[in-house]
């Protein structure tokens, strides 16, 4: 039976420099999360400091807020706004991220370096916001939910990182299937995407993130109110103007003004929250292995 490894004092004023660091930054991630959490669940006749707030006990929390939200239309219907975003956006993504990812990954692909140059150039150089704009209205996609994440689909970073991922697949594989005959989609079809669930879900959450948190686009191009996501609600909502109307439209006004504003972050947090426990394992395996070739 090998030994244990003796650990040096130097070692252990190390490890316990690193503890005392990693237990700081988890208390500053911690305290402003619960300081929400604990303002949203206060009751209207609450009396004290924020201090006082953030040790609340549960027992005299308060869930006016939460019923004032969900029993809100506005917030369900952008609630639901956001969801679809969030899946019809990730989907759009993939679909044209896998392609362009797998056609960069073939190096006897002709026009490769063409293509490769013409991915980049979007990348280094913006073509500024009035570009944007006019090709999203001439696209007529004005008013509509795809003009939040259509103009976004394609990421040359992630575009990149999937084609270094597709790239550290066994070349075998593929000539072997080329070989039976097969054409390239059907290479990319029943040999790549199988063998590519870490990164197809690391980069599908990315897209996600990304389209769930998307506010500047739908200000943009999204003017009606019933098409309006998450984002732009918890605009209006942590706005004082925006929240005085809000309140009075509802039917639980004994919510706090402060409680409805923290229980509407809390909520819009909650779906990545649920998102990243289930596709965390596979983080450091999809980003890792995508990034090991340029």
């Amino acid at each position: 039976m090998k030994s244990a490894i003796r650990l040096t004092r130097t070692d252990r004023v190390f490890h316990l420099f690193i503890d005392a660091s990693l237990i700081l930054f988890l208390a500053i991630l911690f305290i402003p999360i619960w300081s929400t959490i604990a303002l949203s669940f206060r009751p209207n006749d609450f009396i004290g400091s924020a201090l006082d707030g953030m040790l609340l006990a549960p027992w005299k929390w308060s869930t006016a807020a939460y019923k004032a939200l969900l029993g809100h239309k506005a917030f369900i219907t952008s609630t639901f706004n956001s969801f679809r975003i969030f899946f019809e956006g990730i989907a759009a993504a993939l679909f044209f991220t896998v392609p362009l990812a797998y056609a960069l990954s073939i190096k006897t692909l002709p026009g490769r370096k063409l293509l490769y140059v013409l991915v980049i150039i979007p990348y280094l150089f913006n073509v500024g916001l009035i570009p944007n704009y006019l090709l999203v209205s001439n696209l007529g996609l004005m008013n509509k939910l795809a003009a939040v994440f259509l103009p976004g689909a394609v990421s040359v970073y992630n575009t990149l990182i999937m084609k270094s991922f597709f790239e550290g697949i066994p070349e075998e594989l593929k000539e072997s299937a080329r070989i039976d005959g097969a054409s390239e989609l059907t290479v990319l079809w029943k040999i790549i995407l199988p063998l590519s669930k870490p990164i197809l879900l690391t980069i599908g959450l990315y897209y996600g993130v990304h389209f769930w948190n998307d506010f500047f686009n739908a200000m943009l191009y999204i003017n009606d109110s019933n098409l309006q996501p998450l984002p732009i609600l918890l605009r209006n909502i942590l706005l004082s103007s925006g929240m005085n109307e809000y309140v009075e439209e509802n039917a639980f006004g004994e919510a706090p003004i402060a409680a409805i504003k923290a229980a509407s972050v809390f909520l819009a947090a909650i779906p990545m929250l649920v998102a990243y426990p289930f596709i965390q394992k596979y983080f450091v395996k999809g980003t890792m292995l995508g990034s090991v070739k340029g």
